[in-house]
């Protein structure tokens, strides 16, 4: 699946016309999003800000007058996962011709990824069964009972993708996505007793 953080940022003179124009801009989003197929569990807000734009004047004297408030900039972020890998780069294209004007930050991971991990376990083991037994060949000693066994498994980061900031304009064709492969890296350690 792709864990999907896209914005929306709206600018104007008051910070309630800029909060309204977000507000109409990311519900937009939202419901595309849930047209998409996307489910609510899916979709969480991220982040929001409200916050003043500045504005500093030169002076007669060379120097600055003091900053003041030149209007008001309202940033509604949310994170969606999309499971349907397919349907990725047609809502990215269509948030952002909803108002979607920051972010696209894309991290490509796994929503169930038991059965790798188990594989890649049972490999893991494989291997130190046949290192084991190298060993104790090369060693002129019997490869003995099992005393213990221990794995270490670190899960591995989702992989981002890209981050850039989205353009107000797309092309009519739906964004490019390279889902790529994600790897599951499981070591075990085997302790045998020999026999002489």
């Amino acid at each position: 699946m792709a864990i999907v953080t896209m914005a929306v940022v709206r600018e104007a003179a008051t910070a309630a016309e800029a909060l309204s124009a977000n507000n109409e801009a990311m519900a937009a989003v939202l419901a595309e999003l849930k047209d998409a197929g996307v489910a609510d569990k899916d979709a969480q807000t991220s982040g929001f800000s409200i916050s003043p734009r500045y504005r500093q004047d030169p002076s007669k004297d060379g120097g600055y007058e003091a900053p003041q408030i030149a209007g008001y900039q309202v940033s509604n972020s949310v994170t969606v996962r999309v499971r349907d890998l397919d349907a990725l780069g047609g809502i990215i294209d269509r948030s952002v011709k909803l108002g979607v004007n920051d972010g696209g930050s894309i991290t490509l991971t796994n929503d169930d990824p038991a059965a790798a991990i188990a594989e890649a376990r049972k490999e893991a083991v494989a291997d130190a069964v046949a290192k084991a037994k190298a060993l104790t060949e090369a060693a002129g000693v019997g490869l003995g009972r099992i005393v213990e066994i221990n794995e270490n498994f670190a899960r591995p980061m989702p992989q981002p993708l890209y981050r850039a900031a989205m353009a107000k304009e797309m092309s009519d064709a739906a964004v490019p996505i390279a889902t790529g492969e994600n790897t599951y890296t499981v070591t075990v350690n085997i302790t045998y007793a020999i026999k002489q």
